[in-house]
């Protein structure tokens, strides 16, 4: 069992940033995957960013490359994502989530765990 806490949400004008993190606490945070969704009001579950469980590897969605950054430290058992030049269409619930079984996923349904989400809102 892994319980994931997001943090660093907020309000920020269009071409802010702004950093969240997602503290886990259980099983060896080692061991899993991690991602980052966001879920507009009326939208579905969209994947943003995803990391490799050592880090090595990083996926991003293509409204994000270039702006957004993941990255983990496994000694304090957290993930970040960064995120610059923040847009409207960025303002969302941001979740994150804990993959067990692949070494890296993109996908709602290959991640066990998720946060309860922190809310981001971009102003124009």
């Amino acid at each position: 069992q892994v319980q994931l806490v997001e943090s660093g949400g907020g309000l920020v004008q269009a071409g802010g940033s702004l950093r969240l993190s997602c503290a886990a606490s259980g099983r060896a945070f080692s061991n899993y995957a991690m991602g980052w969704f966001r879920q507009a009001p009326g939208k579905e579950r969209e994947f943003v960013a995803a990391i490799s469980r050592s880090g090595a590897l990083t996926s991003y969605a293509d409204s994000v490359k270039g702006r957004f950054t993941i990255s983990r430290d496994n000694d304090k058992n957290t993930v970040y994502l960064q995120m610059n030049g923040l847009k409207p269409e960025d303002t969302a619930v941001f979740s994150c989530a804990a993959a067990s079984r692949p070494i890296i996923a993109t996908m709602v349904n290959q991640y066990d765990y998720w946060g309860q989400g922190t809310q981001v809102t971009v102003s124009s």
